[in-house]
């Protein structure tokens, strides 16, 4: 098979490139990355040395593609299905790369930052820094709930790159830092991305490692 995703399934950038996989049904071949297996770890920075997944594998362009937002616009570019992740139009996609990019950085990274800090040990934690990621996570919450009014999709009306980063962010940060009691329409957003097949989808093959996934503060 000419495309192979190494990844694994309770990674938050990983759904985001799985969503987009599974909504124009793309046919891939999974590697399920273990940094934990000393061989699996090494095949992989053997394979791309900087060690963070999803990294796509095109065996037969000869391409190893990183960086769950470039992954999406090659297969965009060299894997098009049904649904366009990227807009033809140049002002249209900008919005979309705009969307994708703020779900990324102020969402997404936020929410690792609070849950990276709960795996750390004792004596290693940063507090400032966790009450930092929750201020801006708050911030960005009522940003989104200002642009989610009247809107169907994350840049628009059309299901874009910027919803396949929406909802990894979004699930995951609605359990470190819930934000339903106060924002309806970021909160009716969350539930157009979960009723989509793709979402769900990944949200079931993660279930087995959701036990792994630290819900609360030591």
């Amino acid at each position: 098979m000419s495309l192979v995703l190494h990844y694994h399934p309770l990674a938050s950038y990983c759904w985001k490139v799985l969503i987009a996989l599974y909504e124009n049904d793309t046919a891939f071949e999974r590697n399920i990355v273990d940094l934990g297996n000393e061989e699996s770890r090494n095949a992989f920075l053997k394979l791309w040395p900087a060690g963070k997944f999803p990294v796509l594998e095109d065996r037969n362009r000869n391409e190893i593609i990183p960086e769950s937002s470039i992954i999406i616009e090659y297969l965009d570019r060299h894997y098009p299905g049904a649904v366009r992740f990227i807009p033809e139009n140049r002002d249209q996609a900008l919005k979309v790369r705009l969307a994708d990019r703020f779900y990324d950085l102020h969402v997404h990274e936020r929410m690792q930052k609070i849950v990276g800090d709960r795996i750390r040990p004792a004596g290693d934690r940063d507090p400032y820094g966790v009450e930092q990621a929750r201020s801006q996570l708050a911030t960005a919450y009522g940003l989104l709930e200002e642009r989610m009014a009247g809107r169907g999709w994350a840049a628009g009306e059309a299901f874009s790159m910027a919803d396949c980063a929406a909802f990894p962010a979004l699930f995951y940060a609605e359990k470190v830092q819930p934000f339903r009691a106060g924002h309806k329409n970021l909160s009716a957003y969350l539930d157009r991305l979960s009723a989509r097949p793709s979402a769900a989808r990944v949200v079931a093959e993660a279930g087995p490692y959701m036990h792994f996934f630290p819900e609360e503060d030591r």
